[in-house]
């Protein structure tokens, strides 16, 4: 597939740029992510996003999180929020909180199911979670769900991961986020089959930058996201001569290219994952010029 075959944006669309964090658990961590958010926030994002937790381990940082970053940058904040395990009550008061406090993005999530709890609770899916939302806050808030190009691995073929995005589409969602990847081809043919199904939605594609082999191999393998074998192999090769600046270097041009085929190709805005990290993130984002760029805001 050449990057003529792909579909595109209409020309007046304006591509956002988002940044994701996580909730820190200590002081240092605290400290790296204020830093790493102060850096983030210079070149001007749309929006950062603050994850849930897996299985609802950092749940009540969460919303701290968003707090600080919202006073310390004055950039919108998208928090994340499941419903997995969770009480409908739960969820409202968190929306209500959200919505006082002037949030106007969320990223609604099914999330996993915390240890210990047998049952995933009244609301099982994030269809169900978008529907909450809709129901009882209307369109107070810009809601982004997840999509997986290259399918979810708990999905029992891909035409019911298909399936299930669309009941996330029908329920409401606003947009939709990608599974980070390092195919572009993955993400344009998801486009493809999006558009077979009528869907129109925005699918931003999600950015993983490549610091470290053996977290990105341990993060790959429980998400799905596929390595290419090149990839993988020349990261490998690197890790084994502990040669991390020769890696991170390789890391910063694979992603770079990557992100320049997605932008070509008319992807509407692109996704870091940052892992609290700035420096990979703002190195591609030098490479691809964006700093340069005059992009009208999303509001």
């Amino acid at each position: 597939m050449s990057t003529d075959d792909v579909p595109r944006l209409p020309s007046s669309v304006s591509p956002s740029f988002s940044f994701e964090c996580f909730p820190p658990r200590t002081e240092e961590q605290e400290a790296v992510l204020a830093r790493s958010c102060a850096e983030l926030a210079a070149v001007g994002p749309d929006y950062f996003s603050v994850t849930f937790g897996a299985g609802g381990s950092t749940r009540t940082g969460t919303p701290r999180t968003v707090a600080e970053i919202r006073e310390r940058t004055a950039c919108q904040v998208a928090p994340h929020i499941s419903c997995i395990g969770a009480e409908p009550d739960e969820v409202l008061g968190l929306l209500h909180r959200y919505r006082d406090e002037g949030v106007k993005r969320l990223v609604a999530l099914r999330g996993d199911l915390p240890s210990g709890l047998a049952a995933p609770g009244k609301l099982r899916y994030a269809s169900d979670l978008v529907a909450f939302i809709r129901e009882h806050t209307g369109v107070a808030f810009h809601i982004a769900v997840a999509c997986y190009p290259e399918f979810h691995p708990q999905a029992r073929h891909a035409e019911a991961d298909m399936d299930n995005f669309r009941r996330k589409v029908d329920a409401g969602a606003d947009e939709a986020i990608t599974q980070y990847f390092y195919a572009p081809d993955a993400y344009f043919r998801f486009l493809e089959e999006c558009e077979k199904r009528g869907i129109e939605l925005p699918v931003v594609p999600g950015v993983m930058p490549i610091t470290n082999f053996k977290q990105l191999a341990r993060f790959s393998d429980a998400c799905g996201a596929e390595i290419p074998r090149w990839i993988r192999k020349r990261l490998q090769a690197f890790d084994d001569r502990e040669d991390r600046e020769s890696l991170k270097a390789f890391g910063v041009d694979v992603v770079t290219n990557l992100c320049a085929r997605l932008l070509e190709g008319g992807a509407p805005g692109l996704h870091f994952y940052t892992l609290n990290r700035s420096w990979a993130t703002l190195k591609i984002w030098e490479n691809l010029g964006l700093s340069k760029m005059d992009r009208r805001r999303s509001g």
